[in-house]
């Protein structure tokens, strides 16, 4: 439900607080007012038209994939990192909405937002737990927050504009970063030719995020995943690899493969 997540949200034309207008609807006080989808998401992308994110396919391959628990690894370790408290959880990048759904489980009291630029990933994320409202938002524009609005802030395989995460994030907040390490998936990535992992990932994600803020730690998780043939094709869908693969010359087969991501948090300066 978007409601608890009114409090923190803003007009994208004007910066005011936004309000219900009706069970379909937020409005400013300036007469800006943005269309709550049937499947419960907003649109809050002011009539810009940002690119379509992750289509429909992908989507349902994700949910499909972590509906069976190989990445809960993942979620288990960003809810170990938070610590009790009653402020916005922000999901930047949310896709289906599994992860903030985990943190949310961790955090009894906080509402949670996800905000991605998919439409089929929104209708999921808006259904993922019953404190997570969800929005249309481009993660490269202003972000339709109030300042120092995030307690804790979620960006797990997403893109990252460091100075809005800087200007949402409250000064004792906490930024949990997730990225695929070097020998993620590397069988997948061998065998069929995936996008292989930056060897300087670690760098460019600090480069993005800005001299604004101070890295407290990486740990890398890794679990070993057991994959039938459908589901190593579920999980070349859901990657970034699903752009670039030829779906008819691919014959998917039973794979054991690592998964290993690096979970960094980071503090404001």
């Amino acid at each position: 439900m978007i409601d608890g997540a009114l409090p923190y949200l803003r007009c994208p034309v004007c910066g005011e607080g936004l309000a219900r207008s009706g069970d379909q609807a937020l409005q400013c006080r300036q007469g800006h007012s943005f269309d709550i989808a049937r499947q419960g998401y907003v649109n809050l992308t002011a009539g810009r038209s940002p690119h379509p994110g992750d289509t429909a396919e992908m989507i349902a391959d994700r949910a499909a994939f972590l509906a069976e628990g190989h990445y809960d690894f993942i979620a288990a370790a960003l809810a170990e990192m938070v610590r009790p408290d009653d402020g916005l959880v922000l999901d930047a990048g949310t896709g289906t909405g599994d992860y903030l759904a985990r943190v949310l489980q961790s955090l009894p009291d906080a509402p949670g937002l996800g905000i991605d630029v998919s439409k089929p990933a929104l209708r999921r994320a808006a259904r993922a737990h019953p404190r997570a409202g969800a929005a249309l938002a481009d993660l490269w524009r202003p972000l339709p927050l109030a300042d120092a609005s995030v307690s804790v802030l979620l960006n797990v395989f997403a893109p990252r504009n460091g100075p809005e995460f800087h200007r949402v994030l409250r000064p004792t907040g906490l930024l949990l970063v997730v990225t695929p390490a070097q020998d993620h998936l590397r069988e997948l990535v061998g065998r069929y030719g995936l996008i292989r992992v930056d060897p300087a990932k670690a760098e460019r994600v600090a480069e993005t995020l800005g001299s604004s803020w101070r890295a407290e730690g990486t740990v890398t998780h890794r679990r070993t995943l057991h994959l039938t043939a459908a589901r190593t094709r579920t999980l070349i869908g859901m990657t970034p690899s699903a752009r670039h693969v030829s779906w008819d010359d691919l014959r998917a087969a039973e794979i054991t493969t690592t998964a290993a991501i690096d979970l960094t948090a980071y503090r404001p300066v």
